[in-house]
């Protein structure tokens, strides 16, 4: 059957198809709506009918999507969550955000520069609440409204937003400085113990530039692996060795004096900080004052270093 005119297509009836997908079938999609499943069955059976495709494969213990489901449902979340969305805020007035803000972000930068920053966020809007995911592992474009990528950024579908820049630092006790007055060349490291973040693709090569001098490419000697920038800190701080850390970890205990920024002369690669939203071309106000209140905070950051 050839699909209907655009026109004649009930848009509606998207969100009943999606809720028998994210339901895994009609009864629960029923019940998830308040409605009958007689009338979830009617209107994905219509929304089929005018689409000219079957979207999913009934059995009698479960629902499957086709091909051509899998593609509209892709679609289907960022239009019902774009809508949702957009009312809420025509609702409330776009000076007044609001809502649960998801935000996912790696560990050591999250801990250290987002959560000040939606401390900030949630006492100039009282009706944010923020539900903050720290980890190390890139997480699912649907588990989030926003998320943080350090480093250099991967392909993706989603859409980035440079907010700012990073420094990776070798660090080290100020009791350990002292004993390093024999490196005078940074493959002279090598010799030195290491704490390793075997989170890293390489976390025992690094290269460091200087000048005229050019890249010069060395391979530490690991002591401590570990594969957490917390407890990398943490062994540093108590004398285990070397190790390099992004500025943001750091530059406070650089500048207590807790720890010294080994030969800085010696420059490492630079990195960036991006904000990663969904597919989608409407952003909800709690997602624009975040990233406004990140980027101010970026700002200063990177002034004060």
């Amino acid at each position: 059957m050839p699909p209907a005119p655009r026109s004649s297509i009930n848009l509606n009836r998207l969100t009943y198809f999606a809720a028998v997908v994210d339901a895994g079938s009609f009864t629960r999609a029923a019940a998830s709506l308040g409605i009958t499943k007689a009338v979830v069955s009617q209107q994905v059976a219509k929304l089929e009918e005018e689409l000219g495709s079957t979207l999913l494969i009934r059995t009698t213990r479960s629902v499957q999507t086709t091909e051509a489901g899998r593609t509209l449902y892709a679609r289907c979340e960022v239009i019902l969550r774009e809508s949702a969305d957009a009312f809420d805020e025509l609702a409330q007035g776009v000076d007044l955000p609001h809502g649960t803000l998801r935000i996912a972000a790696p560990f050591d930068y999250g801990a250290a520069v987002i959560v000040p920053v939606v401390t900030e966020l949630t006492r100039r809007y009282p009706r944010i609440d923020v539900v903050l995911k720290l980890s190390d592992r890139a997480t699912s474009q649907h588990e989030s409204d926003v998320a943080i990528r350090v480093g250099w950024l991967q392909a993706s579908s989603r859409q980035a937003r440079r907010v700012g820049t990073f420094q990776q630092w070798l660090v080290c006790a100020p009791e350990l400085r002292r004993s390093l007055s024999s490196v005078r060349e940074p493959e002279d490291l090598a010799q030195v113990p290491f704490v390793a973040n075997v989170s890293l693709p390489e976390p025992l090569v690094w290269r460091f530039t200087r000048g005229a001098a050019g890249q010069r490419t060395v391979r530490m000697r690991s002591t401590i692996a570990t594969d957490a920038t917390p407890a990398v800190l943490a062994a540093v701080l108590a004398g285990a060795g070397l190790a390099v850390l992004p500025d943001y970890v750091v530059a406070q205990d650089v500048a207590s004096g807790r720890l010294c920024h080994v030969r800085p002369e010696w420059k490492l690669r630079s990195g960036g900080i991006h904000v990663v939203f969904p597919a989608a071309r409407f952003r909800p106000a709690k997602v624009t004052r975040f990233v406004d209140l990140l980027r101010e905070s970026e700002r200063v950051r990177t002034a004060s270093r």
